[in-house]
Parts: structure tokens; C-alpha cells; sequence
């Protein structure tokens, strides 16, 4: 028999060997890497995942994982694993330079009808972030539904987008906006006798919230103007992180932008596309004999609009 690991409260003990069969499940699946060290972390989740499915150990549940045609408890298994740590305006240095240094560019260009702008917000939880760089959007420009923008935000918990498409939060959870931007761009309801703030439709229609698996094929075409994907490659192995990279790369305009969470750095090979511009913001630049835009898909361009035909599968948050 193999080895236990952790003896799970209201669940069977978890063997050495199932925790492995799991953890080397949810890195093919997604590229998150789960050491020993966070099998109470792994117990803890998935045995709300046991009690549901009524069964009595994680044997079991791998076993049912693996005859599930649907995929549906593998999207389960994966989005019960990662965790959603987000904020409005979170990391604020981001926002106040794609205010003052990346929009108004692109934008004026958009304005005279010469461009486009698309943004990707990949690793967006419940919508935090991709809300706060439609916030930021609309400052620089409040008739931005007349023009051809549109901001893509992803991620892995199917879950996580229902709270973010609905786009209706606490109020406790809105500490991160200043009293004049919840007042502007949020509408208060009553939650259960609660006070909670909903995102105006201005805001809403701005953003398309889809499923996305990082570590697999992806469907949109891009090229994307700014890329945020913060506090999500901290789940990678080195690896993954190098190959996602060069993907973002690809998928870039040539002079488009990239945010990466604080404690997250772009590798050598990474760089030989990007240029250093401020804390964790990165700029692509063109090198003789780098790929064009291909990122798993087909290297020509995809509009984004209507909302992006993006299956709704699997991608990475914690943005």
C-alpha cells in the first residue's frame, strides 16, 4: 500500500500515489506545478470535490476524472486548485503608466479611425483587473464604445467569470477604487441587505469574459496593443514560464505591452523581444528573424468583435 500523506478531514487519507496521479494530472492540464509541500493544500480543496461526487477517497476520484468524457471534473479538479488573489487597481504603477504613456498614442490613432486597440487581461479571476483597465480606458476616453476597442479577459474558474461578468462586488471588496470612480462607474444594490456595487453597463460591455487554458492551443488570432498576465506564471515551472512568454510575444503588436506581476521577470530568451519600460512593464520590440503572430493559432489577425468565439474551457488566473 502506498504511503499516506495527509489524513483529510471528512475524507479518506490521501496515498502517496494518488496525490502524484493528481498533481501530474493538473500540470499536463494547465502547467501549474504543485510541490509535496502543498498536498494539505491539494486535501483541502479537492475533498469538497469527494463529498459532492460522494465518493470515499482520491483514488476513486481520479479514476473518475479519467472516465469523465466531458472533461467537466478535470475543469473542476483545475479551477478548485488555483487561487484567486485580486484587487481593483492592484500593482497601480500598471495603470497610471498605460494612462500616460501607452493609451493616448493608440488612441489618437483610433480616434482618426487609422487603428484599433485590443487589450487581453489573461489570469482575470472575478474581474477586478479587467475592470480596472476599463475604468483607466474610459478616463482617457469616454466615447470608447464608438470606436473599435474591446478588452478580452480569461480565465480558469468558470465560477470565477459568473462573479465577473455579472460584475457585482461587495462593497468591502471594492477598497481599491476612490469614492469618485465607485460613485462614476458602479451603481449600489442591495445584496442580501448588504450594500454591494455593481459595474455600470459602460463599463460591462467593454469587456468579454471567456474560458482560456494558457496551456493550451488558443483560439484568438490577436495582435493584442497590452497584455496583462500578473501573479500567474508564479505557478509555472520554468519551462511553461519560457514558453508563454515567447507566446505573449507572438501575439503582441510590435511596439505592444506587457505587465507582469511584481514578483515576475521576463527570462533571457523573453527579452530578446521585449525592452525593460518600467516596474514589471515590458515592451515589444521588433528583432530580425522573430516569429509574427502565431501563438497556437493562426498568425493572421482576428478582430474580436462580436465577443471572441472562445471556448469555454480552461485558463490560468490570480491576476
Amino acid at each position: 500500500m502506498s504511503a499516506l500523506l495527509h489524513p483529510p478531514s471528512g475524507g479518506g487519507d490521501i496515498a502517496a500515489a494518488e496525490f502524484a496521479q493528481l498533481r501530474d494530472l493538473l500540470y499536463r492540464e494547465s502547467g501549474i506545478v504543485l510541490p509535496e509541500s502543498k498536498v494539505s493544500l491539494m486535501v483541502s480543496r479537492l475533498n469538497k470535490r469527494l463529498r459532492h461526487l460522494h465518493l470515499s477517497d482520491f483514488g476513486a476520484y481520479f479514476r473518475y476524472i479519467e472516465a469523465d468524457q466531458s472533461g467537466h471534473e478535470l475543469r473542476e479538479m483545475v479551477a478548485a486548485m488555483t487561487t484567486n488573489v485580486t484587487s481593483f487597481f492592484r500593482e497601480a504603477h500598471h495603470f497610471a503608466l498605460m494612462a500616460d504613456t501607452v493609451l493616448p498614442p493608440v488612441l489618437e490613432r483610433v480616434k482618426s479611425g487609422q487603428s484599433r486597440l485590443r487589450i487581453w487581461s489573461a489570469g482575470c479571476s472575478t474581474g477586478e483587473e479587467a475592470y480596472s483597465i476599463a475604468i483607466t480606458l474610459l478616463e482617457q476616453c469616454p466615447e470608447a464604445a464608438r470606436h473599435d476597442i474591446k478588452i478580452l479577459a480569461t480565465d480558469i474558474d468558470p465560477h470565477a467569470l459568473e462573479r465577473a461578468r455579472a460584475g457585482l462586488y461587495r462593497a468591502a471588496v471594492t477598497k481599491g477604487l476612490s469614492e469618485a470612480r465607485t460613485k462614476k462607474f458602479f451603481e449600489p444594490v442591495d445584496q442580501n441587505g448588504d450594500q454591494a456595487w455593481r459595474a455600470r453597463p459602460e463599463l460591462r460591455n467593454l469587456v468579454t469574459f471567456e474560458g482560456l487554458n494558457l496551456h493550451q492551443n488558443w483560439p484568438m488570432r490577436g495582435p493584442f496593443d497590452l497584455i496583462f498576465c500578473r501573479n500567474v506564471v508564479i505557478y509555472f515551472d520554468e519551462v511553461t514560464r519560457s514558453a508563454l512568454w515567447q507566446r505573449f510575444a507572438n501575439i503582441l503588436t510590435p511596439e505592444g505591452w506587457l505587465f507582469t506581476g511584481h514578483s515576475e521577470r521576463l527570462d533571457a530568451p523573453a527579452m530578446r523581444h521585449f525592452t525593460l519600460e518600467g516596474v514589471t512593464a515590458y515592451r515589444r520590440q521588433n528583432v530580425q528573424g522573430s516569429p509574427t503572430a502565431s501563438a497556437g493559432a493562426s498568425p493572421s489577425a482576428a478582430t474580436m468583435s462580436p465577443p471572441m468565439p472562445i471556448n469555454p474551457t480552461l485558463s490560468q488566473k490570480g491576476s
